[in-house]
Parts: structure tokens; C-alpha cells; sequence
């Protein structure tokens, strides 16, 4: 089992490792009462600083701003694709994958595409359209038919963005899964998935700041600010506490209890204010944290395939040098149930991605015209601690799990599952 540091609680949401009967991902709920290992600055400054100039740019371009810019178009086209391909029921659309580092937006279809919605997306950016052998809707009905043979034998099960199949995790394999699934299955064993401040902050709260569940002392992190209803509150993740739980800061400040809870979604929302903020912070070669600032939001993106984003959890703080692998999941989280609509990626240095306690955070795209704004993209899910376990980063180093490869929930499924209609934006 994952132990708890010595001298902290473990929260009622911390999972067993060694479980014999469930099988699944970890969330990322911290049982920590520790003080960060740097301090975050109080009051609500808004003080802007950017957090990936101290980041190598892969891919061979001469900036990041090059790097964004270009993956902000392939995500402008993959949008309207997807809602294109979303209106007609017999679509043959596979999929996409927007890797800036290709040069070419890669858009997978069964068939023919529509040679309008082509011309105009090449007319945006340089694109390839490649044969897929299924459909998205394919693939889904056959993700649906293997969810409902196997159950909790497997850990994520989604369609692979080149149509080609479908992508599975297990513990220990899955024998005949293409079989069951009647489609070919691409099987991730090893992957196993467990629950994932800043430190003083105070209303309206901003993305990425500690809080606690009062009836269990766990941690996690907050996420966007949201409208329901048209007021607004903050996003985290379900795992972190139930419906009518106290969330406080570390400081015993009240942020609000629990008014909505979705676990299909692995989302909530704290009935407290929420900003168009976020925090964010430096970093050295070796994680530590150098300095802490904060950046506005200016709206929510989908995050596809190929992309480079970054995370924000109030303990492990920003990490970057992260590229989405695979979307549209759903993961058995073990002792927790079945989420959706969620994204996978890997810290491409093999360092942390998130950990323990991040759990609700941030999940962050830079906009390319200006690199001290982001766009909404997610929220901290779970991390796959059997396989791709690594040192902890950032605020608190030490007593938490972390690992590279690690889950997140679609900004706008998690904001539907929970009745949110759009982020706040700074």
C-alpha cells in the first residue's frame, strides 16, 4: 500500500496499492498537513511571470511563442473539425493528432472526408489526411462492449487517435482483448492510476492554491474558476471530498463546502469565489522552486493529441515539457469507479508530472501570442504509479508519490458533468 508520511492523516480518497480485487489508477488526494518546502507570497498581487523561458523547446523551434503559435492554429482546426464530424451521425472520423513538432495537422477518416471542411482546414494550417480502418463512433461502441466484458480488469480504454483501435491499460495484460473488444486493442500493461497552493490564498481563489477537506485533513488542489448559474466557483476534483465537506486553505480560511459532485467526471465544485487566475511558478534544473507568480485566463481550449501542455498542483507545482498521448479515456480508478472524458500524457523528461496532492489542479495550455496568459484545459486526475513512479518536485518534495505519465479531465466534460457553463477569465 502507499503509506502516509508519518507525521500526516491519510485522507478517506487515498488508495491502496497492492489492492487484490480492484484494479485501476490512482488519484492524486495528498494526506499532508506539511508546510511547502518554499514559501508562496500572500495577498492578491496579480504579479506575471512566465514559466516556460526556463524550458527546453522541443522540436527544433527557435521559441516557444513559435512552438504555440503553431498549435494554436492545428487546435483551431481540429475544433472545427470535430464539431463538423460531431453533426453527422455517420461520420467517418477517426481522429487527430496535433503535434507541432510534425509541421502537419494529422487527421485521421474512414472514407472520404467532406472536401470542403479539407480546403478550409488547409487553408489554416498544413494538414494531412490519412485513412483510418474505424470511426471515432466505432471505436467508442467497441470501448463500451469491453468495459462491459471485463470491467475492472482493465485500467483506461479509449479510441486511438489514428482510428486504428483501441488503446487499454492493465495491470497485468488482458489475453483475447481484440477478441472482446472486436476491434484491434493496443494493450499498456503496467499502468495503474492513483488520486493526485498555492498556499495562502484568499477570495476571489485562483487555480492551482492548496485546500483541505475538513473531515479528512487530505489535500488537494484547486482548479479554474467556473460560472454556474452565473456565479462564480471553483473547480477540483470529486475524489477530493463530498457533497457539504468544509474546504478550507492551509491557513483555516474558508473557501466553501462542496455544492456540486460528479464522479462520472471525477469534478466538483466549492461554493466559493472563483478568479481568472492562476499560479504558476519557476523552477531550476532540479524542480525546486524559484519564483512563484500568477496568470490570467483567458478562456478554455480542448487538448489534442500531440499537444504540449502544463500542469499547476499546489504541491508539486508547474511542470512542463508535457505532450498529450491519448483523449476521450475513460480509466477505472480502483476503489473509486469508472471516469470519462479523460486525456492521457507524459512528461516527455521522465521527471514528474504531478503527484500526490495535486490532485483538482490546473491543467494549462500557454497562448502562443503572449506567453504570460494560458487557456483552461483540464483538471488533475490520477497518476499511473506502478510503472512510471519518479521523485516528487516542487512545494513539498518529500512524503508523496509522483510519476511522469498521469491522467487529467477534459475542461469542458469535467464543466458539464458538474453544470459549469465556461471559465472565469482574468
Amino acid at each position: 500500500m502507499i503509506r502516509p508520511h508519518p507525521t500526516t492523516r491519510r485522507p478517506v480518497m487515498m488508495l491502496r496499492r497492492l489492492a487484490v480485487t480492484a484494479i485501476g489508477l490512482t488519484l492524486l488526494a495528498a494526506g499532508m498537513t506539511a508546510t511547502p518546502a518554499a514559501a508562496a507570497p500572500g495577498g492578491k498581487a496579480a504579479t506575471t511571470g512566465s514559466f516556460v523561458d526556463n524550458t527546453p523547446v522541443p522540436g527544433g523551434f527557435a521559441s516557444w511563442s513559435e512552438l504555440l503559435g503553431l498549435q494554436q492554429r492545428m487546435n483551431t482546426a481540429a475544433a472545427r473539425i470535430t464539431k463538423a464530424a460531431e453533426r453527422n451521425a455517420n461520420s467517418g472520423f477517426a481522429g487527430i493528432v496535433a503535434d507541432p513538432t510534425t509541421r502537419h495537422l494529422q487527421v485521421y477518416w474512414k472514407g472520404e472526408p467532406p472536401a470542403n471542411l479539407v480546403a478550409t482546414t488547409r487553408a489554416t494550417v498544413a494538414t494531412k489526411v490519412l485513412s483510418a480502418p474505424y470511426s471515432q463512433r466505432e471505436l467508442v461502441a467497441a470501448a463500451d462492449r469491453l468495459r462491459a466484458k471485463v470491467g475492472n480488469q482493465i485500467t483506461t480504454v479509449g479510441p486511438r487517435a489514428d482510428g486504428a483501435g483501441l488503446l487499454v491499460g492493465t495491470q497485468d495484460g488482458l489475453l483475447g482483448a481484440s477478441a472482446l473488444a472486436g476491434v484491434p486493442v493496443t494493450v499498456q500493461t503496467g499502468v495503474a492510476a492513483a488520486p493526485a497552493t498555492r498556499w495562502d490564498d484568499s477570495a476571489p481563489w485562483w487555480g492551482g492554491a492548496a485546500w483541505r477537506n475538513t473531515a479528512t485533513g487530505g489535500g488537494c488542489s484547486t482548479g479554474f474558476g467556473v460560472y454556474q448559474g452565473g456565479v462564480t466557483r471553483v473547480l477540483s476534483a470529486a475524489h477530493c471530498a463530498n457533497i457539504n465537506v468544509l474546504a478550507t486553505d492551509p491557513t483555516g480560511q474558508t473557501i466553501g463546502t462542496v455544492g456540486t459532485r460528479n464522479v462520472g467526471t471525477d469534478t466538483l465544485l466549492l461554493n466559493g469565489s472563483g478568479g481568472g487566475r492562476v499560479f504558476n511558478n519557476s523552477t531550476n534544473a532540479a524542480g525546486q522552486v524559484v519564483s512563484e507568480f500568477n496568470n490570467q485566463v483567458i478562456g478554455a481550449t480542448a487538448s489534442q493529441v500531440g499537444n504540449w501542455v502544463c500542469t499547476s498542483g499546489a504541491y508539486s507545482g508547474t511542470r512542463c515539457s508535457i505532450q498529450v498521448k491519448a483523449r476521450n479515456l475513460c480509466i477505472n480508478v480502483r476503489n473509486f469507479g469508472t471516469v470519462c472524458g479523460q486525456v492521457q500524457a507524459e512528461n516527455t523528461t521522465r521527471t514528474n508530472a504531478v503527484g500526490q496532492g495535486d490532485s483538482g489542479g490546473p491543467v494549462e495550455i500557454v497562448n502562443a501570442a503572449n506567453t504570460l496568459q494560458v487557456w483552461a484545459t483540464g483538471t488533475n486526475t490520477a497518476i499511473d504509479d506502478t510503472n512510471t513512479s519518479v521523485a516528487c518536485t516542487g512545494y513539498v518534495p518529500t512524503g508523496r508519490v509522483c510519476a511522469w505519465r498521469f491522467y487529467y479531465e477534459d475542461i469542458f466534460s469535467g464543466m458539464a458533468g458538474v453544470g459549469a457553463s465556461g471559465v472565469v477569465l482574468g
